[in-house]
């Protein structure tokens, strides 16, 4: 039996990221999201919902930049920091011991800090309500070497990163799958859906 009820942004869990942007003058801050995404594989883009009112909306708006940083499990607390205090009322980096580090290909700094940051451009704006979705394309990405293998493949699972379902922070330890593995012969992991 199911309840019925009204429409929600119900969709959880989503990621949680700490998003850097900057003013003219190039004084950094950083936003917490949760509702960011990939839109697009060629170009490679993405998107971040931003309400007007928070004092990073303009400056997004205003630069055209932003840099996506992943958070992992030692940076919840300064995520969640983020997420209720207002740049306009001081500076996050120095409140909370973050470094902001030099993008490669824009002028918004990146969080040391992250194990990963995703650069990116603004391409379109689009008004929906009570938030803008800011679309944009990636033109590059840093990745902490720690996290690749002596291939260069990427192991995301040791990055620690964490996600925000409906209010909390969650942390994200077990592998249940491939993509793919429900039709490949191997059968070391099992169906699970009651």
């Amino acid at each position: 039996m199911k309840q019925v009820w009204k429409p929600s942004t119900i969709l959880n869990p989503v990621p949680v990221v700490m998003v850097t942007c900057a003013d003219e003058t190039g004084k950094p801050n950083i936003i917490t999201i949760a509702w960011a995404g990939t839109v697009n594989s060629q170009p490679p883009m993405v998107s971040i919902s931003v309400r007007k009112e928070r004092y990073s909306y303009e400056l997004i708006k205003a630069k055209g930049e932003f840099v996506i940083n992943l958070v992992n499990q030692k940076l919840a607390f300064a995520a969640d920091f983020c997420g209720v205090k207002s740049g306009k009322d001081l500076d996050k980096f120095e409140a909370t011991g973050l470094t902001a580090e030099k993008a490669s290909q824009i002028s918004v700094p990146l969080i040391k800090e992250s194990p990963i940051n995703i650069e990116c451009v603004v391409r379109n704006v689009m008004e929906l309500g009570s938030h803008d979705l800011f679309i944009a394309e990636v033109v590059a990405v840093n990745v902490k070497e720690k996290l690749l293998d002596e291939k260069g493949k990427l192991h995301m699972d040791k990055a620690g990163l964490i996600c925000y379902s409906h209010g909390e922070y969650w942390t994200l330890d077990k592998s249940l799958g491939y993509f793919g593995y429900s039709v490949t012969k191997r059968k070391n992991l099992k169906r699970n859906h009651k």
